[in-house]
């Protein structure tokens, strides 16, 4: 299966879930902003890979903009090469207006995240000739209020169901990648990768997310995040 399909079923499979209170809004920009989406893919996902670094859902500002895991504007635009038209999820939060790439709030997990790819590697064909970035669940799941509602705050069954999907399309995922390395961006999507993954095929492991609530995070990231990385034995 190619790596677009898994995509789009997972996109669609989830997105066809009745989810219920406190959720108010659920935004599949695997659809609405598919064309960028499959731009991050077509372009970037064409070979096998060192790394898969795996992310828990997207953002309000990143890939819920741009269609790109962890996807800041400028850096998905000016570092990648991806811009394209993104149209508008069916039901749009009054707090959390898709204006795709002219989105100017900054995704501060993607800042962190990408820019120190680009400061690393410098081109994004060097470091997507190694590594690989996916978000776990492609939905993001919002409250009344505008705030963000991540899957494992679900109720158990639904829960399970979200993630056997997800599961399904790591694997198929990591089937079309064969990755040395399945890294979690954070120890949700760690857990996740040795749930769908176990550790017989696939060496699995974590790095900081890079998230602003993260106190550690935000006394520096990239050094933290390198450091675990040689730990692991991942040069760069």
């Amino acid at each position: 299966m190619s790596i677009r399909k898994i995509s789009q079923s997972l996109g669609k499979t989830l997105e066809n879930i009745d989810y219920p209170e406190p959720v108010t809004h659920v935004y599949n920009p695997v659809h609405y902003a598919r064309k960028s989406h499959e731009m991050y893919l077509d372009r970037f996902s064409s070979s096998t890979k060192e790394v898969l670094f795996l992310g828990m859902n997207p953002g309000p500002f990143g890939m819920s903009q741009t269609g790109v895991p962890f996807g800041e504007v400028s850096l998905v635009r000016d570092w990648m090469g991806i811009e394209a038209p993104v149209k508008k999820p069916p039901v749009e939060h009054p707090k959390r207006p898709v204006t795709g790439f002219a989105c100017e709030r900054s995704e501060v997990s993607g800042r962190r995240l990408w820019g120190w790819a680009q400061e690393r590697f410098g081109t994004a064909e060097n470091f997507f000739n190694r590594f690989f970035v996916w978000n776990y669940c492609p939905l993001a799941f919002m409250t009344e209020t505008g705030a963000n509602f991540t899957p494992d705050k679900f109720p158990v069954e639904l829960k399970d169901t979200i993630f056997a999907h997800c599961d399904d399309a790591l694997r198929a995922l990591v089937k079309e990648l064969d990755p040395e390395w399945v890294i979690g961006v954070g120890k949700f999507a760690e857990s996740r990768a040795k749930a769908a993954l176990g550790n017989e095929l696939y060496r699995i492991g974590t790095i900081l997310h890079p998230s602003p609530a993260s106190p550690a995070a935000n006394r520096g990231w990239s050094e933290a995040a390198e450091k675990q990385l040689s730990a692991m034995g991942i040069q760069f």
